[in-house]
């Protein structure tokens, strides 16, 4: 169930939209926010909120990268899987592998200390600062072990 607040303001910023099903990619992302992950009450809730069936809801969170249909770690590391990252990689391995045996998860795992998440992107539009990341959405470039070393333990240590 969705808490009171919650639904009041994205009733709220629903009756503000010329056309309210515009508003589904952000009521979704509202909903992951709260609960970590869009869980299937919250489909259920997107749909009724905004007329749509939860299969149509359903169509539309497994389309999109940044709304996660189970749960996730608290830094979700999207890894750009572009040509363009694996020339300017890490030489015999990709970054994506290095985060894998970092971490110590499999892709689109989560590491045992629930912190991390990695997950394969097509390409995050970064190409000018290759090889890079996206962490929790931001953005994280010309990666070297050392640095992306540096940027996990610094994440670590703010968990």
């Amino acid at each position: 169930m969705v808490p009171k607040e919650l639904k009041a303001s994205l009733v709220a910023t629903i009756a503000h939209a010329d056309h309210p099903r515009e508003m589904v990619v952000d009521v979704m992302l509202a909903l992951q926010e709260h609960y970590g992950f869009l869980t299937d009450d919250a489909v259920e809730a997107v749909a009724a909120l905004l007329g749509m069936s939860p299969l149509e809801v359903e169509e539309l969170a497994t389309f999109y990268t940044f709304i996660y249909r189970e749960p996730v770690g608290k830094y979700v590391i999207h890894v750009c899987d572009s040509v363009i990252c694996w020339m300017d990689g890490f030489g015999s391995i990709s970054i994506q592998d290095y985060l894998r045996r970092k971490l110590d998860i499999a892709v689109g795992g989560t590491s045992a200390d629930g912190l991390f998440t990695l997950l394969p992107v097509c390409c995050i539009g970064y190409c000018d600062l290759s090889p890079a990341m996206l962490i929790n959405r931001k953005v994280y470039g010309h990666l070297t072990p050392e640095k992306v070393d540096e940027i996990l333990e610094k994440l670590k240590s703010e968990a």
